[in-house]
């Protein structure tokens, strides 16, 4: 659906975007990350056309955007991360008001702002003027609006920020929703536990560039996300330490009674290596297991920019 491929953009001595490589599939529900200044808004505002980019290529659906500006923006839904003006207008108003942006008029305009309003739970706001809404309703508004032609790819620039738990939730509901009617979503959002849940695809940029794309099983695979591996051992503690202190992949350890967590860089092969070692040092091992990594732990490592730390072992009888 959306396939970005060395993307540059650079305002006057800063990199915004440096070669990005990015692609979102048909039907994926992408959530798009990285810290601030990293790049996510200048990405979005090249692919909605509110910026050229410099070099590199963007197509929505086999579109250019930069050779079929018009084409390329009849297929995409835009929800800012502020909601914007026409405060003044009546909710049906407001819908009505961008059907017809779109060339939508008269009785279709009015049953498709009606059947949008109905998906986003705001059937019996109709008659309401916009600046009465809450900030939650202005924003299930704001997504109705963009969905008013119909664009396969939707995209969304911190649509939850600043929103209650419950209001948030009915969020994801219909964003599930949406992608189960076929629509394409991408998404831009600081608050990765939410986009763990719901999202199919990740992509993480740093210093305008991709860092990680794929599903989240995948990135997790890919990525020593440093969650501690816990060795719970019977007897044999101290062959054990001799093991794990001569080990290339053991960054940390620390010692609680019977349970070594040691900070582990190996992946699941590297991991069954060092149980078959401890094992064959005749270490009693009756606990071997290692914490599942998160989205969050993921971002947090591969966006660190510090000084790589030094092994650090800390003892606790």
């Amino acid at each position: 659906m959306l396939k970005i491929e060395n993307l540059k953009k650079v305002f006057g001595r800063t990199v915004a975007l440096d070669g990005l490589n990015m692609t979102v599939e048909d039907g994926a529900l992408y959530g798009f990350v990285g810290p601030n200044g990293a790049g996510k808004t200048t990405t979005i505002k090249t692919v909605i056309g509110l910026l050229l980019p410099d070099s590199g290529r963007i197509t929505v659906g086999g579109v250019d955007i930069v050779q079929e500006p018009g084409k390329m923006l009849s297929k995409i839904g835009y929800v800012p991360d502020s909601f914007g003006i026409y405060d003044n207008l009546k909710v049906a108003e407001y819908m009505e008001f961008f059907a017809a942006c779109y060339g939508l008029t008269g009785l279709k305009a009015r049953k498709r702002s009606q059947a949008l309003l109905e998906q986003v739970g705001l059937d019996d706001k109709a008659d309401f003027y916009v600046e009465g809404l809450s900030r939650g309703m202005k924003q299930r508004l704001c997504l109705a609006r963009a969905l008013i032609h119909n664009p396969p790819l939707l995209i969304m620039d911190e649509p939850t920020a600043g929103l209650d738990p419950r209001t948030r939730y009915e969020f994801k509901e219909i964003l599930k929703d949406l992608r189960g009617q076929g629509k394409t979503v991408l998404i831009s959002s600081h608050i990765l536990p939410e986009l763990a849940e719901i999202c199919t695809d990740i992509g993480i940029v740093d210093q305008g560039r991709m860092v990680a794309e794929g599903s989240l099983d995948q990135i997790l695979e890919k990525i020593n996300v440093t969650t501690p591996l816990m060795i719970s051992v019977a007897e044999g503690q101290q062959a054990a330490l001799r093991i794990l202190r001569e080990h290339p992949m053991v960054e940390t350890i620390t010692i609680r009674d019977e349970d070594i967590m040691v900070g582990f860089s190996g992946d699941k092969q590297d991991e069954a290596a060092l149980l078959q070692q401890l094992v064959d040092a005749e270490v009693q091992v009756y606990g071997f297991v290692r914490e599942r990594g998160n989205l969050e732990s993921v971002f947090m490592q591969i966006t660190d920019h510090g000084e790589e730390g030094t092994v650090l072992i800390h003892e606790d009888y």
